[in-house]
């Protein structure tokens, strides 16, 4: 049985790796965060389909225990151009299909989309399944060459990524809002414009992202919300060497064309 988690000061690692790298740990991904949807009614999401796991363009942050192969949380950032479309567009392709052309625009310079966030109830109040994983993922995020980044918000997330410097895409569904993933759940489409400057950030959210990307697999935190924690960050994304964008791109154009082929011949 694996020790309990000491909730008067969790220590845990924030981790970043390319998910075909390590399939064992986004099986641990998968099942942590259909457990989590599953609490709240969600039984089945677009966007929480597992083809990511085999798409060379996903990388993923995961939350997990020190000393074991336990994972608590975690988020994923999908690359506009690999073996899928974006969640985001999975998601709103039947609502609104404009989605697909507003994502090329972004994607020919480099884009990508911060999804699959989720944390386990044992660090509720911690933070851990909001803020601290939305500044991960952009801090990681940088490290692609990428220069935006998409969220396809729950209520309870806007406001922190609108810290990080996300703004409303009104252009899709109505005024950027949809229901999804049920009816009586509201879904808010936002883009991060400026994933290398983050000129509207709020300064505690833009400085610690700084930090982040600063020294990837040093930074620490000791305390998050008046609650004792310590998070060991490893940020830094393992042979990155092997991660071309400019193909990356060249695919996200070719799927873009193949999809308004297909939607003219409708």
């Amino acid at each position: 049985m694996d020790d309990p988690l000491n909730i008067h000061r969790p220590e845990v690692r924030i981790r970043a790796f390319r998910a075909i790298d390590e399939p064992e740990t986004c099986r641990l991904f998968v099942e942590g965060h259909a457990e989590v949807l599953s609490s709240i009614g969600i039984k089945k999401v677009t966007s929480s389909k597992h083809e990511w796991t085999t798409n060379p363009a996903v990388f993923v942050i995961v939350v997990e225990d020190l000393n074991s192969n336990r994972v608590f949380g975690g988020a994923r950032v999908h690359v506009a151009g690999g073996t899928e479309y974006l969640p985001i567009e999975q998601a709103l392709t039947e609502l609104d299909p404009s989605i697909h052309a507003l994502v090329w625009q972004y994607a020919q310079h480099g884009s990508g989309e911060i999804c699959g966030l989720w944390n386990s109830n044992e660090f509720k109040g911690y933070g851990l399944g909001t803020p601290i994983l939305i500044r991960s993922g952009i801090a990681m995020a940088s490290q692609l060459g990428i220069k935006t980044l998409f969220a396809l918000c729950a209520p309870y997330t806007v406001q922190p990524v609108v810290n990080a410097g996300m703004e409303l895409v009104d252009a899709v569904g109505n005024k950027g809002t949809f229901y999804y993933p049920k009816l009586d759940l509201i879904a808010t489409a936002m883009v991060l414009n400026d994933l290398p400057t983050l000129s509207k950030a709020n300064k505690e959210t833009h400085d610690e992202i700084f930090k982040m990307r600063a020294d990837p697999d040093n930074f620490t935190l000791t305390e998050f919300k008046n609650r004792e924690i310590s998070i060991d960050f490893k940020l830094r994304v393992p042979r990155l060497e092997k991660w071309n964008l400019t193909e990356i791109i060249a695919s996200a154009k070719q799927l873009f064309l193949e999809t308004e082929h297909q939607r003219q011949k409708v």
